[in-house]
């Protein structure tokens, strides 16, 4: 396959610059060709960083690039839905930063937006296309911990500074529209259903008005009558880390960094028969050094290619953001939402 996606990048997001478009540049069917900015200068310094031929001063211009095949929006949160559906009127496909909105119906919007262009449009969750993600669900699939039936995960960072987007509530800050989705994705991805219903205690900055700790359950239907179950908590105001759980009824499943990845490092994933507390039925597999910024960039450029199905469909989007959405609404009520 020769033809390469020509990728536009809608801003200069430090998650563009360091992480995407680094990855991008490595990958087999992508290429970098333009990027803007609403401050020139902002874009063109940024293109002269990465190697990228054009630099535009506004969205708008890059949009109308007929030499631009796709978009990467990284834009903050509140800019995801509009800025997608510009560019998507555009005839110009879209991989959208995660979360895809602020709400699930919001995200739904971009369903009729998508029908009516005829354009890809994807959520980029990047983890999805990371060889550790592909082969846990192999080895839950083929029952290597048994019954699956609980999932946990902890996911945190430190970030005080106020003037940060994840720290501006108005714009969809905080942490569980920022990372806690990485968290209802895995259980979601786990179990391969959605979750009936959900619990959560959330603890916001009295200064940003954002959620700086969350813990959440997740109750899924399960076979015999079973309920099982993911638990997670995420945190901007944490020490930096994080780690995913897989219990079964004969063993576990852990990925020891189940979201960044390191591009130059091999990821590990480890699997317990449980044969006693010590690491006695401990195996380690490794995956070999890989970017999965790249992976995804050239899964999203296939789809285009093949006119085959995107590596997060919008529906699975809306699917996700429901359960956030239930989540908040539990926040408020103390008590358990309905998904």
């Amino acid at each position: 396959m020769a033809k390469k996606i020509r990728w536009g990048v809608l801003g200069t997001a430090n998650i563009a610059v360091t992480k995407v478009i680094p990855g991008m540049r490595k990958s087999a069917l992508c290429e970098i060709a333009a990027i803007a900015s609403r401050d020139l200068r902002k874009a063109q310094d940024a293109a002269t960083a990465q190697g990228i031929p054009k630099a535009y001063g506004s969205y708008e211009d890059l949009l109308a690039d007929p030499e631009i095949d796709a978009i990467y929006n990284p834009l903050p949160n509140h800019l995801h839905v509009p800025w997608t559906t510009k560019a998507a009127e555009a005839g110009k496909h879209v991989l959208c930063e995660k979360p895809i909105g602020l709400t699930a119906a919001e995200a739904e919007t971009l369903i009729a937006v998508r029908e009516r262009t005829g354009v890809k449009i994807s959520e980029a969750f990047m983890v999805l296309c990371h060889p550790q993600w592909v082969r846990l669900r192999e080895l839950l699939r083929a029952g290597a911990i048994g019954e699956l039936r609980v999932v946990q995960g902890c996911f945190s960072y430190y970030n005080v500074d106020p003037a940060n987007v994840r720290n501006i509530a108005e714009i969809g800050g905080g942490g569980l529209l920022d990372i806690g989705c990485y968290m209802v994705l895995a259980g979601r991805y786990a179990f391969e259903r959605e979750p009936l219903r959900v619990v959560a205690s959330v603890d916001r900055d009295p200064v940003t008005k954002t959620d700086r700790l969350a813990s959440a359950m997740m109750e899924f239907g399960g076979s015999n009558g079973a309920t099982n179950q993911a638990v997670f908590t995420c945190s901007t105001q944490l020490v930096p880390y994080q780690r995913l759980e897989f219990l079964g009824t004969t063993g576990r499943i852990e990925l020891e960094v189940p979201v960044n990845a390191a591009p130059e490092l091999a990821a590990r994933l480890n699997i317990d028969t449980g044969v006693d507390l010590y690491g006695g039925g401990m195996t380690t597999e490794t995956f070999p050094v890989c970017d999965q910024y790249g992976l995804e960039g050239d899964a999203f450029s296939r789809a285009i290619l093949e006119n085959a199905e995107v590596p997060v469909p919008l529906e699975a989007a809306v699917k996700n953001m429901a359960v956030m959405d239930a989540i908040f609404r539990s926040e408020r009520s103390g008590m358990w939402e309905p998904v």
